[in-house]
């Protein structure tokens, strides 16, 4: 493996097509694409400030660098890459990547990002923009720190633990989700989900969990939570109070309170949704818009 030390790169595709290459203490500064079609890269302590760094590459290894706001689309096309105590200033990284590891990694402007990618290992990574993670598929999280709306939309197989997510309209359109021992907070959370598990969580909604097909929590809570399970098959058990509950299409809700409990005659059969709740404030047969 060739080593480069302390060396400023400013030309376009200034390391095209390497293999074997250990960078330390580099810079790559103006100039595209410095790094495109390379393998077996190693990079630490590196500067990476300008657009397309690691694109169509292959076994990549980042450690205690940066890339600046200006390395946008930094990472795309690329398969195997593991980062490590990196910050990723810089939107739109990882599309249509396979084999992705993120461990202590930051990434303050993260719009569009991990878009349509596969194989994804996200540990202590925390992450601020819009669309995050965006149609990829066989997903892994520990210690998640999320705030952006739309996540996880169209997500297919993703394992979410330990967590923090502030994030409106998260797992639209996603599929097999677990998601363990975490906070979410995000209106209209989950609409036309498919197989969506939550367990040991605490949530916070404006009509969320609706249009669900095969919703089940376990040992959850649903704080300032309102019109929830509309339409959704579910199977919840839920510790403390439900603000309210707005036409399940079927299942059992266990709750300790539910403050309001809305069944529309017509929309949906209520004798398909066993309610265990010993505490109901009030029955209504139409909405309140809270």
């Amino acid at each position: 493996m060739t080593e480069i030390i302390q060396k400023s790169f400013k030309e376009e595709r200034a390391l095209f097509g390497s293999d074997s290459l250990k960078l330390t203490s580099c810079t790559f500064d103006i100039g595209e694409s410095p790094l495109k079609e390379s393998k077996n890269i190693e990079l630490s302590g590196c500067m990476l400030r300008w657009k397309y760094p690691l694109w169509y590459c292959e076994n990549v290894d980042v450690r205690d660098s940066v890339f600046t706001n200006g390395s946008r689309a930094g990472i795309w096309y690329t398969n195997n890459i593991s980062i490590e105590n990196t910050v990723i200033d810089s939107p739109k990284n990882f599309r249509r990547c396979k084999g992705v590891e993120l461990s202590k990694v930051n990434i303050p402007d993260a719009k569009e990002t991990f878009w349509s990618c596969d194989d994804v290992k996200l540990k202590d990574v925390t992450v601020n923009g819009d669309y995050f993670c965006m149609n990829s598929k066989n997903i892994e999280a520990s210690g998640l720190r999320l705030t952006g709306n739309y996540s996880f939309d169209g997500a297919t197989n993703l394992v979410l633990k330990d967590s923090v997510l502030v994030t409106k309209d998260a797992f639209w359109n996603s599929k097999n989700v677990e998601v363990y021992n975490s906070w979410i907070s995000g209106e209209y959370l989950g609409w036309n989900s498919e197989n969506l598990y939550f367990e040991n969580c605490t949530i916070e909604s404006l009509q969320g969990l609706c249009y669900v097909k095969n919703l089940v929590m376990k040992n959850c809570r649903l704080i300032d939570t309102t019109l929830a399970f509309e339409y959704s098959t579910v199977d919840a058990e839920i510790k403390g109070e439900v603000g309210s509950v707005f036409n399940p299409s079927s299942g059992r809700i266990k709750a300790d309170k539910i403050v309001r409990l809305i069944i529309e005659d017509g929309k949906v059969n209520a004798l398909k949704t066993e309610i265990l709740c010993s505490d109901i404030e009030s029955r209504l047969d139409s909405p309140v818009w809270d």
